[in-house]
């Protein structure tokens, strides 16, 4: 166990990318041109320099909740593409998804387009030989990240890409918690319906998202692919937002997203809403959520009821206690699972992505998160989130302390995995 997940191999060679960062080297815009609040401006130096993502004015921003609308989206614009077509997944399954994606892919690689995927080794290790010959046939290049590989398992099982990726020509970018899996329309006999959030994006936010593509594409692939700045259309009519990408890995020099949840946590001065299914928090955040909820602000967590692993579900459940105590606001959504990454704050700033709150996602996986700084974006993040703590179970104190012996003996084991799970 420790030759596999005990070390800390941030910097580590095998991770490393092979030649200059694309990132690295944009001219940083100065925070205080900003129209939003110091504190937030913050927020938008720390990403700037863990990441050198400037935020952009000029996006449009579609929330997409649970799979139907998300891939009704994602197959709309895949159809309108010309030029090329890039995704990255954590879980790739085979299916009815897997199949639609197939035939969309063959039609519009005879027409020309590039199609480029990466997904993880391990994340998509179901994925046959048979479907990936398919792709590779019809033209596909695809990649997998960190593959199943005996040679050096010991050194890479434990570093994975969570990422979600979509960027077609440059104009239009997908990212948030929806892998491609079919139980996200259907769901699945142990859970249920899947619930989970996405984002589609136009405007200059859809480069920062191509260029971790290409970074990550770099990586597996060993091509070189230069970005391709596009012109942002000037016939957008929908009500623009500002919005900053943001993003970690295992070869960065700081934790970048914990950083961010870390300074969103602190810079809350009315209520911090998080939706996530994975609160596994590391020292540093399980103590900025007690200290915020302790100095009065409304902290409220959203979870499911249930898990799908019942190892993490003892594992999250171990650290209710604590935050209850604080003052933290647990509520249990009872129908299905929600599988959103989402925290809402002040009615001016909203983070959607992939990372989960555990050590996992901070320290050990390549993640991505879109930080939209915009009221309006926030408020419909907001009433949706209150609507889901209606329909929950809202734990209490005093009621949680009277749970059995024996599952208080299930979260004590479990919490020994929490840096792993």
């Amino acid at each position: 166990m420790y030759l596999m997940v005990g070390r800390n191999r941030r910097k580590n060679s095998l991770l490393r990318r092979k030649s200059p960062s694309l990132i690295n080297g944009a001219r940083l815009i100065d925070p205080l041109t900003l129209e939003i609040s110091e504190r937030h401006r913050k927020i938008v130096r720390l990403i700037q320099q863990n990441n050198s993502f400037n935020p952009s004015v000029d996006n449009t921003i579609t929330l997409l909740k649970d799979g139907g609308a998300t891939f009704n989206s994602i197959f709309n614009a895949l159809e309108k593409a010309t030029d090329f077509i890039h995704l990255q997944y954590y879980i790739f399954e085979e299916g009815e998804l897997a199949d639609k994606l197939l035939n969309v892919f063959e039609r519009k690689i005879a027409q020309g387009v590039k199609i480029r995927l990466t997904y993880d080794g391990i994340g998509s290790f179901s994925l046959s030989k048979s479907y990936l010959k398919s792709l590779k046939e019809i033209g596909v290049e695809a990649f997998p990240f960190l593959p199943f590989r005996f040679g050096r398992f010991l050194r890479s099982v434990n570093y994975r890409n969570h990422r979600k990726i979509i960027v077609i020509d440059g104009e239009v970018a997908f990212t948030g918690g929806i892998n491609i899996s079919d139980k996200y329309l259907k769901g699945d006999n142990v859970l249920g319906k899947w619930h989970d959030m996405h984002l589609r994006i136009e405007g200059s936010a859809v480069r920062d998202l191509n260029l971790i593509f290409l970074e990550d594409w770099q990586l597996v692939s060993e091509q070189e692919i230069p970005p391709v700045r596009r012109a942002i259309s000037k016939n957008i009519t929908k009500p623009m937002s500002m919005v900053q990408i943001t993003s970690s890995g295992p070869d960065d020099d700081f934790p970048a997203i914990e950083e961010v949840y870390f300074s969103m946590i602190n810079s809350a001065e009315g209520y911090l809403y998080i939706v996530n299914p994975y609160i596994m928090p590391s020292a540093a955040i399980l103590t900025a959520l007690e200290t915020a909820a302790i100095s009065g602000i409304d902290v409220r967590l959203l979870l499911s009821e249930n898990n799908d692993s019942k190892l993490v579900n003892w594992c999250v459940r171990s650290y209710f206690e604590n935050l209850l105590r604080a003052g933290v606001k647990i509520f249990l959504f009872p129908e299905g699972f929600v599988h959103s990454k989402i925290i809402i704050s002040d009615d001016e700033i909203a983070s959607v992505g992939t990372a989960n709150i555990d050590i996992r996602s901070f320290d050990q996986n390549y993640e991505v998160n879109a930080m939209v700084y915009d009221a309006e974006f926030t408020n419909v993040l907001k009433k949706d989130f209150l609507t889901d703590c209606h329909q929950s179970n809202e734990l209490i104190f005093e009621e949680h302390l009277k749970r059995p012996w024996l599952d208080k003996l299930k979260e004590g084991f479990a919490r020994i995995f929490s840096s792993v799970l």
